[in-house]
């Protein structure tokens, strides 16, 4: 029923200018001329009729082969469409750019980003007037007609809108006796796929880029897992010799040297069910371990711990501090014949929490400066952990050793007691 009343129409409205335009313009001409001119008209009438109906009928198959349905909708020669698209204005702007300027039979683009529009002419291929008539300008308004394109990209928080016009390039009135045979249906919805297949790609490439981040953290914790099973049982194959030696001589120290390796342990044991620690967590750790090595080294070395008690529940990656304080120990104090001091620090401000650990020992030498696993792996775990939110940097300290700072969100409120 729909079609029947679009190719009506067409026809009807076809014909009244017909007879209007003969009944005012151009009878009187031809009766002067011929004489009586009734058989004329009506000849002419009639193969006029036959022309609109069947160019109508053709846009109205046309139309069913592309959309598969009939409708006012679809066969309007004029389409629009509101195309929401998750991504930033911007990049909405450059999908819809790329896929006009691609879609065949563009012949002129122009496109302002500041104003997030895009306009092109599309050329148009006649599918049942290309025929020999256009060349020889016999019923030139059968000649295809270029098509045009606006599109209009609209920010929406960080969501973008493209409102997509497709018509003809000609006056809107024309559409009461001229049919673009579904071509600007093709148009719209040429372009609608492409942005679709667009949006499909830059979620798959998401999706991909998100596997590896994951593959790369899980390549990270196993990298952390080995390090710790190559670097733990040394550290405690030297801590047990040295405190059977004192439990000889020193039964005392021997006994406060295996309490402080009985907590260094209790910490470092792997905990499945949470992925973070607390600054406070890792610093009881860190001062077990110093604590055993202390009574090891003797006065060669010294600790100096200035953390805040509120900033101790700051959350933080497990091992990070640690790592830190035994660089410090293998490449800095140890090293050196006279030991030194080791610092830890942590102070906030910006919305950041800043961990530091300095030492005063040999600082950065060839023959100190060990492999670098340590340091790398804690550049990556902050990397995999908070993004851009957090920063590591070490550089030498004044006027001898090592500084090593750790930069992390901060999530608690602010305090005033230190430990």
């Amino acid at each position: 029923m729909t079609s029947l009343f679009f190719i009506l129409r067409i026809t009807l409205a076809t014909m009244v200018t017909y007879i209007i335009a003969t009944a005012i313009l151009v009878e009187n001409f031809l009766r002067y001329i011929f004489g009586h001119t009734e058989g004329f008209f009506v000849i002419v009438g009639a193969l006029l009729a036959s022309v609109v109906v069947t160019n109508a009928f053709s846009h109205v198959r046309r139309v069913r082969l592309i959309a598969g349905a009939v409708n006012a909708s679809t066969l309007s020669s004029r389409q629009r469409r509101q195309i929401e698209i998750p991504f930033e204005a911007g990049e909405v702007f450059d999908m819809i750019d790329a896929a006009i300027r691609e879609l065949p039979g563009s012949e002129v683009v122009e496109s302002a980003r500041d104003s997030l529009q895009v306009q092109a002419r599309v050329r148009r291929a006649a599918p049942y007037t290309h025929t020999g008539l256009p060349r020889m300008r016999v019923l030139g308004f059968l000649e295809p007609r270029p098509n045009q394109i606006l599109a209009t990209v609209t920010p929406n928080g960080e969501a973008g809108s493209v409102t997509l016009i497709c018509e003809p390039a000609r006056n809107a009135w024309t559409d009461w006796f001229l049919v673009d045979h579904g071509s600007n249906l093709e148009n719209a919805e040429a372009v609608t796929r492409a942005m679709t297949r667009r949006v499909a790609q830059r979620r798959r490439g998401e999706q991909a880029e998100a596997r590896q981040t994951v593959t790369e953290k899980e390549l990270t914790v196993a990298k952390l897992s080995l390090l710790h099973a190559q670097v733990e049982p040394h550290f405690l194959y030297n801590t047990l010799a040295s405190a059977q030696l004192l439990t000889r001589s020193d039964p005392v120290r021997a006994d406060e040297m295996l309490g402080n390796l009985i907590l260094y342990l209790r910490h470092s044991l792997p905990r499945t069910e949470q992925a973070m620690s607390t600054l406070g967590t890792e610093l009881e750790r860190a001062r077990a371990y110093l604590d055993i090595l202390k009574i090891r080294m003797g006065e060669r070395l010294n600790l100096q711990i200035e953390v805040p008690q509120y900033l101790r529940q700051v959350e933080l990656p497990p091992m990070m501090l640690q790592t830190l304080v035994e660089n410090a120990i293998k490449h800095g104090l140890e090293p050196k014949s006279g030991g030194g001091t080791i610092w830890i620090m942590a102070r906030s401000g910006n919305g950041t929490v800043i961990v530091t650990v300095a030492d005063d020992g040999k600082g950065f030498s060839d023959d100190g400066a060990g492999t670098g696993i340590g340091l790398r792996n804690v550049r990556e775990r902050l990397r995999l952990t908070y993004g851009n939110a957090a920063a590591f940097a070490i550089v030498a300290n004044f006027p001898d050793g090592v500084t090593a700072t750790i930069t992390v969100p901060d999530s608690t409120a602010q305090g005033v007691s230190y430990a």
